[in-house]
């Protein structure tokens, strides 16, 4: 069976970016970044509420990377590493069938230069190399064009379309699967 077992947090470097764990320093980036509606949009997730909301949320991912259950890394640029970007990491795994799920998000500051491109293509090369994944997926809200085009550009096929898969705020919302599957 997988299992994300490593040493130590794995830190990524690609040209431009650092792909390294949270830290307490990010809560601030990170509040920010989970309470922007713009970035938020199709995310169906609770907002935090303030500051400690996103320090617990660190906790739990530092948490669940050292209990095997998750690896979500902080981006960060090279010049600059101590500042939080955006994240992008497996945050659920299906560990029986070799696939977890994929999911980013980033700063609007930096959109449309390349930065989730450049972390997809590192994080998906770690997941197939280093994890062993068979398949990796992502949940994607069918509204959202720009992360289904992302997706579509790395490689990834529209796997299934779920009629009113959440309930979240007072509605029930579609949803869209993309998956990637290691045939090397």
């Amino acid at each position: 069976m997988l299992k994300l077992q490593f040493t130590s947090f794995p830190t990524l470097e690609t040209e431009r970016l650092i792909l390294r764990a949270h830290t307490n320093a990010d809560a601030k980036a990170l509040f920010a970044l989970r309470s922007n509606e713009t970035v938020m949009k199709y995310i169906y997730r609770e907002r935090p509420k303030d500051i400690f909301d996103v320090q617990t949320l660190i906790t739990t991912l530092n948490k669940g990377f050292e209990n095997g259950d998750n690896l979500v890394w902080a981006i960060a640029l090279k010049n600059n590493p101590s500042e939080m970007i955006g994240e992008i990491g497996y945050y659920r795994t299906d560990f029986a069938n070799h696939r977890a799920e994929i999911g980013y998000m980033l700063n609007p500051d930096y959109w449309r230069k390349g930065i989730i491109s450049e972390a997809l293509i590192k994080a998906i090369a770690f997941g197939f190399k280093n994890i062993n994944l068979h398949s990796i997926c992502a949940d994607v809200s069918p509204e959202n064009n720009a992360s289904r085009q992302i997706l579509l550009k790395h490689g990834f096929e529209k796997e299934a379309y779920f009629k009113e898969r959440y309930y979240f705020q007072g509605k029930f919302l579609d949803s869209e699967i993309y998956s990637f599957v290691n045939l090397s």
